[in-house]
């Protein structure tokens, strides 16, 4: 990807948007620090990592999850 300094982008700004719309992204930057980066509104987002739901039907919860070792837990904390 490109980068272009703030003066060069405001120079051919209509030539680089035209660029960045038929699929060219680029970066301003300042001082060489990198500000912004220019993509067209129409290009493809990329695909989103799914988390949640990652392993449904590979994995069953026991009826009781919420209660399963309660009493040894609790020994565990108050001592036998």
């Amino acid at each position: 990807m490109r980068t272009y300094n703030m003066h060069e982008a405001k120079t051919h700004l209509s030539r680089l948007v035209r660029e960045a719309v038929a699929g060219d992204p680029f970066v301003i930057a300042r001082s060489g620090k990198p500000l912004v980066k220019v993509v067209s509104v129409e290009a493809p987002e990329p695909e989103a990592v799914r988390r949640t739901g990652f392993m449904r039907g590979q994995i069953s919860v026991p009826e009781d999850f919420d209660t399963m070792e309660c009493g040894r837990i609790q020994a565990l904390f108050e001592g036998e």
